[in-house]
């Protein structure tokens, strides 16, 4: 079955904002070790940056997927 446009976005979406939780309390156990000390605003405000620039690159690679699929 053929996954639609939005449906594709949907799911990046998803995927991303699940992650993000994970990618910030990442960040706060791991920057210290690398000497780099953040606030959880700042942490926060880098998620939000990663997660819209993993959801374009996400609905970007389904999108490619899709059109390989359907050749």
């Amino acid at each position: 079955m053929k996954q639609s446009r939005l449906m594709s976005l949907v799911e990046s979406v998803a995927n991303v904002f699940v992650g993000y939780g994970v990618a910030v309390v990442t960040q706060i156990l791991i920057f210290p070790i690398f000497g780099m000390y953040t606030t959880l605003a700042q942490n926060l405000k880098m998620g939000v940056v990663f997660t819209v620039v993993s959801i374009a690159r996400s609905y970007v690679l389904r999108r490619l997927f899709e059109a390989i699929r359907s050749v």
